[in-house]
């Protein structure tokens, strides 16, 4: 009886299973695969160290829960399915916000605390995470020089270099828009997507006459703020993740070789959509139309 149970205690319900017979919420999730994955290597180990995994672990998993995401919304623009792919988007977007809030945790580790560990790290690196990579190659910063890093991990190599050699998310936006009426010039069109994406000044009228009436065009409006809101949460994750290293290891090399918070700082200056920042520079008021 509930009446009977001690103060400040909740009874356990009849109906619950106390030995669950088809499938455990354990065995579903496999957690004990999960739950022992963390092999610190430092020696004796350091209590900080399970930290620096879990971080990335869980970076990792959301990682993969947004690629899942992002080549669902880039199938929505290749076959005119506006709403699926916004739907997509908007949990891509808070995916990002998990993500960039995961940086106040790993920011608990002070310089001293890293360093007791960091040489057992040896060559390991978040530089090398392929999800990362193949996130940035689906939103459209591609680099065929990435997929070198990664020639030891067949099924990586394998899963960039698909991506590479197929459309973008904002080259199936665009081509979408083509297919609504919109003028896109061919040269737009037809260009190379394993290359990264450049800013393409003819393409500029295309969002001009979007963003100049957005009433009148706002699916194609609507999904183009989505778009920056993707960007626009990706490089403050990225500049997060740039001061946690440099308040961590200050302007060291970092593990995998490149110049750490200098490499990071480069990354700021990429962009995914140009044009859709570009088109606010030339947009004019109504009364100058």
């Amino acid at each position: 009886m509930i009446g009977d149970a001690p103060a400040n205690q909740r009874p356990l319900e009849d109906g619950i299973d106390r030995e669950p017979g088809r499938l455990s919420y354990a065995e579903y999730l496999h957690l004990d695969e999960i739950l022992g994955a963390q092999h610190p290597r430092s020696r004796p180990v350091h209590h900080d160290e399970l930290l620096f995994i879990i971080q990335h672990q869980t970076s990792e998993l959301w990682l993969k829960l947004m690629l899942h995401e992002l080549v669902s919304a880039r199938d929505g623009f290749r076959t005119d399915q506006i709403p699926l792919a916004l739907k997509r988007l908007a949990r891509v977007k808070h995916i990002q916000h998990t993500l960039t809030d995961q940086w106040s945790v790993l920011s608990t580790l002070t310089p001293s605390e890293y360093l007791e560990f960091r040489d057992f790290l040896a060559t390991s690196s978040g530089f090398q995470s392929y999800q990362y990579r193949a996130v940035e190659f689906i939103l459209g910063n591609k680099n065929a020089e990435m997929i070198a890093v990664f020639s030891h991990d067949q099924q990586a190599e394998a899963k960039l270099m698909a991506l590479l050699e197929s459309p973008s998310l904002y080259d199936e936006f665009v081509r979408h828009l083509a297919r609504q009426g919109y003028p896109v010039p061919d040269s737009v069109l037809a260009r190379d997507v394993s290359r990264a994406y450049r800013q393409h000044d003819e393409l500029l009228e295309t969002f001009k006459i979007i963003y100049s009436d957005p009433p009148r065009h706002w699916s194609a409006y609507e999904t183009c703020e989505e778009l920056i809101d993707v960007e626009d949460n990706f490089q403050q994750w990225r500049f997060r993740h740039l001061k946690v290293v440099e308040r961590t290891i200050g302007h060291k090399v970092g593990t995998g070789g490149s110049s750490g918070v200098d490499f990071l700082h480069a990354a700021l200056e990429l962009t995914f959509f140009p044009e859709l920042y570009a088109v606010r520079t030339i947009l004019e008021p109504p009364s100058r139309r």
